[in-house]
């Protein structure tokens, strides 16, 4: 039983000694760099980000919120500032509605 468990232990520890040399193998890191947002595109993602969070605790959260912030990410990735910038307020200025929305009356007869 002992040669079973030193057989383990000595595999698992080749294992973990070539995993970190097969995580670099065919990636350039060079291809991996994100394109720059401006300062401007980086406040207006986290400000959606803050208030799509935000009105999901809530409850108040509305899908194209979640759509215009999906968007804002996917132009983050592609680099394109105004994009963000554009889906990012869209997705803020729906999540302010939605949770303005949830202070009107109901409209349940009661």
């Amino acid at each position: 039983m002992n040669k079973l468990h030193a057989s383990l232990a000595l595999a698992a520890s080749l294992g973990m000694a070539v995993l970190p040399g097969c995580a670099s193998l065919g990636h350039d890191d060079s291809t991996l760099a994100q394109p720059a947002l401006s300062k401007q595109a980086l406040a207006a993602l986290a400000q959606a980000e803050s208030d799509v969070r935000a009105a999901r605790a809530a409850f108040t959260l509305w899908t194209p919120a979640e759509d215009a912030l999906n968007k804002a990410l996917a132009a983050a990735q592609a680099g394109d500032s105004a994009g963000v910038i554009e889906q990012a307020k869209l997705a803020s200025g729906l999540c302010r509605l939605s949770a303005d929305q949830a202070a009107y009356p109901s409209t349940e007869l009661k």
